[in-house]
């Protein structure tokens, strides 16, 4: 399988070509040239598999550069119930992603039981493996640049530190996160570990990372590459789950669900449009967006308004805290009928400060067959949102999943079992918890205190070129 650019201008490479290395050269992101089919036989197989063995048939039909036997072994390694067991002992381990059942048809999907208890260890740590082999193969070394509003930081470190030939320097907005974000990052003292604050929000790391990525001789002199969810191989990892949460909440292929998916950079949803595009029946995808309801107003209006930096407010849900997503080209590439010339022409005029609108134009009436819907959750909302699920069911739940909840409840299609993905547990927003429920979460035995432990950060203003030098005085 081969892998073509959003842009339009550039060439097709392959899986393991393009996962060193992030954005491509005319500036767009990779996509494969078709998404893979799945038949209702391979859905009917599919449907008890482990989760190690699901992600082995899910990913072969992407890293078809991998030797099958290679593949295997690397997703054995990663997907263990060791990794994400958080010290527990009971049988959900085992299922990595076990799905926890409120009520008859609302279900919430557990993806946070990794060392850094939230979503993303699922691909991250995939992608850690990943690097280790290819930058093996080619006996070479990388430099990950990356940009995070929370969670993305934590799990690409845990991910690769004390990896062989790996350096991770990650920006984040300075003061921005949760202190037990801030802790999880900055405590961390491995040597090729580097944390970067930055003076502004969000978009303006994320920013920075591009820019940089988009300076091709300073990229290839200096060994950059990305794990931000520009990165394919994340998105892949987390189409897996999509098919394990839908196995685990039907009892046959013939069922279709909703999933409610709380949205920042667009990777996590982007990742469900394309298992539904591979043949996974869903039957409605749900984006639910905090304040920062840039997403929810496109798929309400079709008007796709990045507010900037001045105008992206500071939430109890920060992690969603972005004006500008990433993976939303992604989508709009499908959405335009992958026409690469659509996509250069919409975001010359976001990077230019501007928008697009496409209400009255033939791509508002595909964006309707698409089946998404949204809405937005507030700081009051999740509050309430996690006080009736504490009272009601015993289950205590983070912020970003209480608006994915929130979200989810109010725009269902009626006979839809609804499937909510989980963002992280609540300990890592102990704060907010403690101002909606009058308790502190519980946490791991292992992060007892680790607010209290050494920590080690570059504060620095958001310029590139201040940037580029910090990394060229870093890189060996």
């Amino acid at each position: 399988m081969k892998y073509i650019s959003t842009r339009g201008n550039a060439p097709a490479r392959t899986f393991t070509e393009i996962l060193l290395g992030g954005l491509a050269p005319d500036g767009g992101l990779y996509l494969p040239e078709e998404y893979p089919q799945v038949s209702r036989a391979e859905l009917d197989a599919w449907r008890s598999l482990s989760y190690a063995d699901l992600a082995f048939a899910v990913l072969s039909k992407f890293a078809t550069d991998i030797p099958a036997d290679d593949l295997k072994a690397i997703l054995d390694k990663t997907y263990t119930a060791d990794v994400y067991s958080n010290g527990r002992a009971d049988s959900d381990a085992a299922q990595i992603t076990p799905l926890r059942t409120l009520a008859p048809g609302v279900h919430i999907l557990e993806l946070s039981n990794g060392p850094t208890l939230a979503f993303k260890d699922m691909a991250m740590q995939l992608l850690g493996n990943l690097f280790e082999y290819a930058l093996d193969k080619q006996h070479a070394e990388l430099n990950i640049l990356g940009a995070t509003s929370g969670d993305t930081g934590s799990a690409a470190e845990y991910a690769m530190r004390g990896k062989r030939g790996i350096r991770v320097f990650m920006l984040s907005p300075n003061g921005k996160m949760s202190a037990f974000q801030r802790a999880q990052m900055y405590s961390l003292q491995d040597p090729n570990i580097y944390n970067i604050a930055i003076n502004g929000m969000f978009d303006d790391a994320q920013d920075m990372v591009k820019a940089v990525s988009n300076d091709h001789a300073f990229k290839a002199a200096h060994k950059i590459g990305t794990v931000n969810s520009i990165n394919w191989g994340r998105v892949s990892a987390q189409i897996v789950y999509y098919f394990k949460g839908y196995f685990a909440a039907t009892k046959s292929n013939d069922e279709q669900v909703a999933f409610s998916v709380p949205s920042g950079n667009f990777g996590n949803i982007c990742a469900g449009h394309i298992a539904r595009m591979m043949g996974l029946p869903i039957g409605q995808l749900i984006l639910a967006t905090n304040e920062n309801d840039v997403l929810d107003e496109f798929f309400r209006t079709g008007a796709y308004r990045p507010r900037g930096t001045d105008h992206t407010y500071q939430t109890s849900s920060p992690s969603m805290d972005i004006s500008k997503a990433s993976n939303f080209e992604r989508f709009v590439y499908d959405l335009v009928g992958r026409d690469g010339a659509k996509v250069r022409e919409f975001w010359s005029r976001v990077d230019a400060g501007g928008a697009f609108d496409i209400k009255g134009t033939p791509y508002w009436d595909a964006l309707i067959k698409f089946n998404f819907a949204s809405g937005k959750s507030t700081h009051y909302d999740r509050l309430k949102t996690i006080r009736e699920l504490w009272e009601e069911y015993g289950v205590m739940v983070d912020t970003h999943t209480a608006d994915g909840l929130k979200v989810g409840l109010e725009q269902r299609r009626p006979g839809l079992p609804l499937i909510c993905l989980e963002t992280a547990l609540p300990a890592k927003f102990e704060e907010t918890i403690l101002e909606a429920l009058g308790r502190k979460p519980e946490r791991p035995k292992a992060l007892e205190g680790i607010e209290n432990l050494p920590q080690r950060v570059e504060v620095m203003d958001a310029d590139v070129a201040t940037l580029k030098a910090y990394l060229a005085a870093n890189v060996p």
